[in-house]
């Protein structure tokens, strides 16, 4: 069997799609929260937003991850 010319790292077209939801789901989040008039409300919410994207940065999960963009 040959050797894949793609890096290890490399991401399959699901894996692709879904990375680029997640991102896409960040950024409306994100453009909401600047609609929040109080300032320490949307420092709040940035933060929040922030730490939970960062804290399942790693996962891989199909079905949960599918869930989360779903739920928005």
């Amino acid at each position: 069997m040959a050797a894949s010319r793609l890096p290890p790292a490399t991401l399959t077209l699901k894996q692709f799609v879904r990375r680029q939801q997640v991102l896409l789901l960040y950024r409306r989040i994100l453009q909401t929260i600047r609609q929040v008039p109080n300032d320490s409300d949307r420092k709040y919410l940035k933060d929040w937003a922030r730490e939970e994207f960062r804290r399942n940065k790693s996962a891989t999960e199909e079905v949960r991850t599918k869930s989360w963009i779903q739920s928005g």
